[in-house]
């Protein structure tokens, strides 16, 4: 119902963060700025589908209060329960994607330099 929130509000958080984290980039590595840009466009990919997704089923609906589980306790309930367990879980994937893939990516901004120190 509201997994998508939670994603959404990571995706804040790392905007945050990347707004005070300017620093250039090293020698063979790319900046964390940008890497966090690659963390906030993926979250927020994410959450944007799965709002689509919610608003196709008619659970988001444009007036308020916007999540249709709010108008009965017990759907609220189940709507906190789903955004601890599956919202958490796609924030928590989304972020290990992120680091496997900054990792992968600093490997091959690494190799040329690598390749030519072999040379020499």
């Amino acid at each position: 119902m509201a997994c998508f929130l939670v994603p959404a509000a990571e995706a804040a958080v790392v905007s945050i963060v990347e707004k005070n984290t300017a620093k250039p980039a090293e020698n063979g590595k790319i900046a964390l700025s940008t890497k966090l840009k690659w963390l906030r466009g993926l979250l927020l990919g994410g959450a944007v589908l799965l709002m689509f997704e919610h608003v196709w089923h008619g659970e988001v609906v444009p007036w308020f209060p916007f999540l249709t589980a709010m108008n009965d306790p017990a759907d609220a309930a189940e709507m906190v329960h789903e955004m601890s367990t599956v919202g958490v879980c796609m924030a928590l994937l989304i972020t290990v994607v992120w680091l496997i893939m900054c990792r992968v990516a600093d490997q091959i901004a690494a190799r040329p330099a690598v390749e030519m120190q072999k040379a020499q």
